[in-house]
């Protein structure tokens, strides 16, 4: 499979292309640009396409999921399943040190001087490049299966307005937040339920969803980060902070 672009010629892809080939031969879509872009050491290029789409629905259209994103696990949804957190960045960190002190000790750039940098510091910088490409990868690749699985089955999708830029700002959680991508979550199911015809609600972020009990409704005046168990002191409920029937009552009857 080969690709015709403006001043670069003809190039061959290593992925295939055939699914948009046949749109285009059956004049169901339309190239509107192309954009050439070096990422991870690979040489990428994008295509915008207009595409005639057909109308989606859920495979089940009147079903409700609520999903409440975290660290311990990537997603808690109403339904009772736990999806599970990766953690590829901290899998990934030894490598990822290994290779950032192997770079520091080549010469590399220097714009005062202008010194151009060494073709070891090169490999280096290109090795360290593909091992932060395989992670942003891997992150991507998961976030897409899950939105993709939640957008096409069900037919409302419930996320809370988390201040992820604050959330940021804890120097101890912001390295385990960044690497779980709660705002791509939310970004992702935005477009992706429109796409299948359903509809994402958003949550209130002032809403005391983890201080409510779902049993009686009490609302406690304070939840410190560190109980991982609710425990009402109106009913005697006790449950884990995660819990599906706890996390996600309120927001099913949106």
């Amino acid at each position: 499979m080969h690709v015709v672009l403006p001043r670069l010629g003809r190039l061959r892809l290593h992925e295939s292309a055939r699914k948009l080939a046949r749109r285009l031969d059956n004049g169901t879509a339309r190239i509107m640009s192309a954009t050439v872009r070096r990422y991870g050491g690979r040489w990428y290029v994008s295509f915008t396409v207009e595409v005639e789409r057909f109308k989606r629905t859920p495979a089940c259209p009147g079903s409700v999921v609520g999903v409440d994103v975290g660290i311990m696990h990537l997603a808690v949804l109403s339904t009772g399943e736990l999806v599970d957190n990766p953690r590829h960045l901290v899998d990934a960190q030894h490598r990822m040190r290994s290779l950032g002190r192997a770079l520091s000790r080549k010469s590399g750039p220097d714009r005062r001087t202008g010194r151009r940098p060494s073709k070891r510091w090169e490999r280096a910088a290109a090795r360290l490049g593909r091992a932060h490409a395989r992670v942003a990868n891997l992150r991507r690749d998961g976030l897409h299966k899950l939105t993709t699985r939640l957008a096409a089955t069900h037919g409302t999708v419930v996320v809370e307005d988390l201040n992820v830029t604050g959330m940021l700002a804890n120097r101890r959680l912001a390295r385990h937040i960044a690497d779980a991508g709660f705002a791509e979550i939310r970004r992702q199911l935005a477009y992706k339920t429109m796409w299948n015809g359903g509809r994402l609600l958003v949550a209130d972020r002032w809403y005391p969803s983890s201080k409510t009990c779902s049993g009686c409704g009490t609302v406690r005046s304070k939840l410190a980060l560190s109980e991982r168990e609710y425990a009402c002191k109106a009913c005697g409920l006790v449950l884990d902070r995660e819990a599906p029937p706890y996390s996600w009552s309120f927001l099913i009857m949106v």
